[in-house]
């Protein structure tokens, strides 16, 4: 299966000048992937939706799975008064449960993990995904891969497939080694030696989004970097083929 993270800048470019969520949905659709992790997914605006003559209907994640992904899961992170934005897991396989874990740390930027059951066709052991987008600071990150890292041990099979995927925010690299540590390899370093820079999207110098797997592999994976993707976020995507 093909699996893409992206952090989608709830639908604007780099500098929020300009909502581009229809080209992002026909860029994703294009590239094939059976399930797509999102990041900083709009639930609900009201002010935008004035705003943006081509704002769509519903919740952002709805619009951006289309008739491709008859399956979804949303996390709600952070709330304000005009609507709230989260991580949210696009797949075309069953979604059998779902539960939102806040690692906010009290005071700053909202944060969460988006912890889904997936049923891929001839397996026995669900498949686990987190999708993950933690915080700016060294400390708050130390203390949500902290949390990731229980969920993992605690939670999650031994023997399960798991991939972990999404905005680690973590450019010098700290906390790649708690992953590590937990049991998780990242699907770039493995096959390329280095861990694959996504930010800012037209300059891509930082590596702050990961694909983290447990009892799979990475097949081909690259970064997402040329047109249209250089536009259309601040991010960069990743895609991977993986197999269990």
């Amino acid at each position: 299966m093909n699996v893409l993270t992206v952090n989608v800048h709830m639908g604007f470019n780099l500098l929020n000048r300009r909502f581009i969520l229809p080209e992002l949905r026909e860029a994703i659709r294009e590239v094939s992937a059976d399930m797509v992790f999102l990041q900083e997914v709009l639930g609900a605006h009201a002010r935008y939706a004035k705003r943006h003559m081509n704002w769509p209907q519903g919740p952002q994640y709805e619009f951006l799975a289309d008739t491709l992904w008859t399956q979804f899961a949303y996390g709600q992170n952070a709330a304000y008064p005009d609507g709230h934005h989260g991580n949210a897991l696009l797949s075309k396989f069953p979604i059998l449960s779902q539960q939102n874990r806040d690692v906010s740390v009290h005071g700053h930027e909202q944060r969460g993990l988006l912890h889904c059951t997936v049923q891929l066709p001839g397996t026995t052991h669900p498949l686990h995904t987190i999708c993950v987008h933690l915080g700016l600071r060294e400390g708050h990150r130390q203390r949500q891969l902290g949390l990731l890292c229980e969920v993992i041990d605690n939670e999650i099979p031994g023997d399960a497939p798991l991939i972990v995927a999404g905005d680690f925010n973590d450019w010098r690299t700290r906390g790649h080694v708690l992953m590590t540590q937990c049991g998780m390899h990242e699907a770039f370093e493995q096959a390329h030696g280095r861990l694959a820079r996504t930010f800012p999207a037209r300059w891509p110098l930082l590596p702050v989004d990961r694909i983290y797997l447990r009892n799979a592999r990475a097949h081909a994976p690259r970064v997402l970097s040329t047109h249209p993707w250089s536009h259309l976020s601040d991010h960069v995507p990743l895609f991977a083929g993986i197999e269990l």
